[in-house]
């Protein structure tokens, strides 16, 4: 989580101080910043995410270097095609990753450079494209967690049980699992949006043993010396006590504590490649060939979910989506065949008869129609 206090302009005026801290001081106007300085500051003041903030950056140096280091401002909408362009042809990325480079430049050129591209002329823009998300049947959701033990099954069970994030998940914090509602509050998800999810109660044992094992951890920290966890935003500001409090521990804190070049200690959540390469291990192990990953879980749950009968609006709440379009892909992976429709291949004359007159061999010892070309496909 980015330190949002470090970023100050430093020409900010404090027109209101807060106890304990010293206001903030007019300077004179020291160098300009540098153009990535200026593009982080830029993307931080307007709260984007931390990992937007990281896929913006990693673009525009992209961008930079493909040629040969230009500044931007030298460059153009010509040169924004040719990159995007190359991309597409000569790298095979995908329309979405296109299309987050192209907003990136774009952020880069009206926002921070203040450079209108319209005179310019139009800019590539790839075609949207439609991808079904891959989902598990109950027996290869039940599959896969049985091959997982310990936090990643734990885990697991909440992305397919709550319909968690990845990262919703391991950024839990103890006050945001509510035993007596069986509640999991997602705070600061996709968006920056709160939600509230169910708490499964296979998971609450589960869960209450994590807990106690988090806040032990805490204890030890304390005891030593440490102890305080990152708090978002400006929180440890305005509560300067809160980042040693037990209800804003991590529910999955990680094994050891990081140290900083001062020396200081601190403890993150657990990192999300542990629960990944878990996962994919356990998919392995259950011998599911569909490319099967942490976010399938949690396109398993709305799915199931719908065949459960369950209302879409309440779907989309409890997944965090702002547009109910998102959550409507859903209705299309729905285990009906084909959105419930019976293929008339089912229908045929041929395939109505009994078992023993499909398969059989014709009276003269020849196949034919489906029969050949079921045992064609057997190797028969």
């Amino acid at each position: 989580m980015l330190n949002m206090c470090s970023f100050a302009h430093p020409t900010a005026v404090s027109l209101y101080p807060v106890e304990g801290i010293a206001p903030l001081r007019v300077e004179e106007a020291g160098p300009a910043p540098r153009l990535m300085e200026s593009v982080q500051r830029s993307l931080i003041a307007r709260h984007y995410s931390e990992r937007t903030v990281k896929a913006y950056r990693a673009w525009i140096l992209r961008y930079i270097r493909y040629h040969q280091r230009q500044h931007p401002r030298v460059l153009g909408a010509a040169h924004i095609n040719q990159f995007l362009t190359w991309l597409a042809v000569e790298r095979g990325v995908s329309a979405s990753t296109q299309t987050q480079a192209l907003s990136a430049l774009l952020f880069l050129y009206r926002t921070v450079l203040g450079v209108d591209l319209g005179p310019q002329g139009p800019l590539v823009r790839a075609q949207t494209s439609r991808r079904l998300p891959v989902v598990l049947t109950r027996d290869e959701v039940n599959a896969v967690l049985a091959q997982m033990n310990g936090t990643p099954a734990l885990v697991a069970g909440l992305l397919y049980g709550s319909g968690l994030r990845l990262m919703e998940a391991l950024c839990l914090r103890v006050k945001d699992v509510d035993f007596g509602r069986r509640e999991v509050l997602v705070r600061q998800g996709k968006g920056d949006k709160d939600r509230v999810t169910m708490l499964p109660r296979g998971l609450e044992a589960g869960l209450r043993q994590q807990v106690a094992r988090a806040l032990s951890v805490h204890r030890l920290d304390l005891a030593e010396g440490w102890g305080r966890v990152v708090l978002p935003g400006a929180l440890q500001v305005k509560y300067p006590n809160a980042p040693m409090e037990p209800g804003w521990q991590w529910v999955f804190p990680q094994p050891t504590r990081w140290v900083d070049s001062r020396g200081q200690q601190g403890r993150h959540h657990l990192h999300e490649t542990i629960v990944q390469k878990a996962m994919h291990a356990a998919v392995q192990m259950s011998g599911i060939r569909k490319p099967a990953s942490c976010h399938t879980l949690r396109h398993s749950f709305a799915t199931h979910l719908l065949e459960a009968g369950q209302d879409i609006r309440t779907i989309q709440e409890l997944l965090g989506h702002q547009d109910l379009k998102t959550t409507m892909i859903y209705t299309h992976v729905l285990n009906r065949g084909g959105c419930g429709v019976t293929s008339p291949l089912d229908k045929l004359p041929t395939l109505m008869q009994k078992d023993s007159e499909i398969t059989g061999p014709a009276s003269n010892g020849e196949f034919h129609g489906l029969q050949a070309f079921e045992l064609d496909l057997t190797g028969g």
